[in-house]
């Protein structure tokens, strides 16, 4: 089965290989740090209706009718959506949230200064962590690449080589890997627990960047932002 993973900071080719330490955010994202030079990538010139249209609402970014708060095992964070930007993978990550999809899972993938991953169902049995960065919901979506910076705090899909691979697999950025704008489909920012981020992001880990301890997500719940104080 294919690993979601993202370009590898070395400048070596894309791998599908999620444990690779060098590589960045696939149906598990992100390996090492961002590279010292942006890739060019051949529909970097291109600019499409939709990235105009999402540039134009760049001010507009705030859903201020639910929120994410998910419950892990070093604290709480709380993620705003951008259903403006991508509304469907907005919607698909309520849906999952909302059926406990994620209750049980962890945080797989772990690089400082880059990225923290989690989503994959598979996570939820330890004895399967050979195959962690592979598990999906039984479906794919398709990709809503926009202009919203990956800055810290983002909350972006991940996915494979292939644009339309993104389903369940999520990373929130603890660096800035602004080389991943316009490859991955960021549709939401932190808004509280930055904190927490901070103690996941910088948890001691071994190959494959996998935490030394569990970061367990024990819940992803959707609520409405008005109950956040």
């Amino acid at each position: 089965m294919k690993q979601l993973v993202i370009t590898c900071a070395l400048g070596l080719a894309a791998t599908l290989i999620a444990g690779c330490s060098q590589a960045g955010p696939a149906d598990s994202p992100a390996g090492a740090a961002p590279p010292k030079t942006e890739a060019k990538d051949t529909k970097a010139g291109a600019t499409s209706t939709n990235a105009a249209a999402a540039a134009s609402t760049e001010t507009n970014t705030v859903n201020t009718n639910e929120v994410a708060v998910i419950k892990t095992t070093e604290g709480e964070m709380v993620v705003e959506f951008w259903p403006d930007v991508a509304p469907k993978t907005v919607e698909n990550f309520k849906t999952l949230a909302k059926k406990g999809f994620y209750d049980g899972t962890c945080f797989h993938r772990v690089i400082k200064g880059f990225m923290i991953q989690g989503g994959d169902p598979l996570t939820k049995d330890p004895a399967k962590e050979a195959s962690w960065g592979t598990g999906d919901p039984g479906y794919k979506i398709k990709a809503e690449f926009n202009e919203r910076s990956h800055t810290r705090g983002v909350l972006s899909m991940a996915r494979s080589q292939q644009p339309d691979s993104a389903g369940s697999q999520f990373f929130i950025c603890h660096g800035n890997p602004t080389f991943l704008d316009r490859q991955y489909t960021a549709f939401g920012k932190l808004i509280k627990g930055d904190d927490v981020l901070e103690k996941i992001a910088t948890t001691p880990t071994h190959p494959q960047d996998r935490p030394d301890k569990r970061m367990g997500v024990e819940s992803i719940k959707i609520v409405a932002a008005s109950s956040i104080k």
